[in-house]
């Protein structure tokens, strides 16, 4: 996919103006993009538009007009865009009772191996790759990005909807599957067309 440059970006005033818009397309798009895996887990796959509106909201959020400022954003998120042949998401581990936090956190250690998080379809099975730096030893962060390569044969079948799709998370302690739905499906081919 195509970096975003800041020729891309909409000015503060101008995504002022069309914020309501773009939220709405992008809640509708994210909600094709998005996948529970198990009560904890929760994947967002990323492509160049919902990269955009993250940075328009960063910029919005904090109130960013210096091209420098701007820049590093571009570059944190730029790094986020699905490369040819693979898919990134954002996987965010959901804490709602703050009292457990911290023990919930640490039943994740070791997660981000690199035989963890798998997606099957026609019994070929591909595993996420975790960003290095979301975990060290005795922390774990609740927010990951991974990347998934997708050899041709795995994309053919990705095509042939006569073969269901699945997302697996084989930890220790965690251990769940999900379904794919046919409109993220669809996505994926998409961003693997890009």
């Amino acid at each position: 996919m195509n970096r975003l440059t800041q020729a891309d970006l909409l000015s503060l005033a101008d995504y002022e103006r069309q914020r309501v818009h773009i939220r709405q397309e992008i809640i509708a798009l994210k909600k094709r993009r998005r996948i529970d895996i198990g009560p904890l887990v929760t994947l967002v796959f990323e492509n160049r538009q919902t990269l955009h509106f993250q940075i328009q909201e960063m910029m919005r959020a904090e109130h960013l007009v210096e091209p420098s400022k701007i820049q590093e954003e571009l570059d944190v998120y730029n790094a986020l865009l699905p490369q040819t042949g693979e898919l990134s998401a954002t996987l965010m581990i959901a804490i709602t009772n703050e009292a457990r936090m911290k023990d919930i956190l640490d039943s994740f250690q070791d997660f981000d191996r690199a035989d963890t998080l798998g997606i099957t379809v026609q019994h070929q099975t591909i595993f996420a790759e975790f960003e290095a730096g979301h975990s060290k030893e005795g922390k774990v962060s609740a927010v990951h990005f991974v990347r998934v390569k997708v050899p041709p044969s795995f994309r053919e079948a990705l095509q042939d909807d006569r073969f269901p799709v699945r997302m697996t998370i084989t930890h220790k302690n965690h251990r769940a599957e999900a379904n794919v739905p046919c409109p993220m499906r669809e996505e994926w081919l998409k961003d693997l067309q890009a």
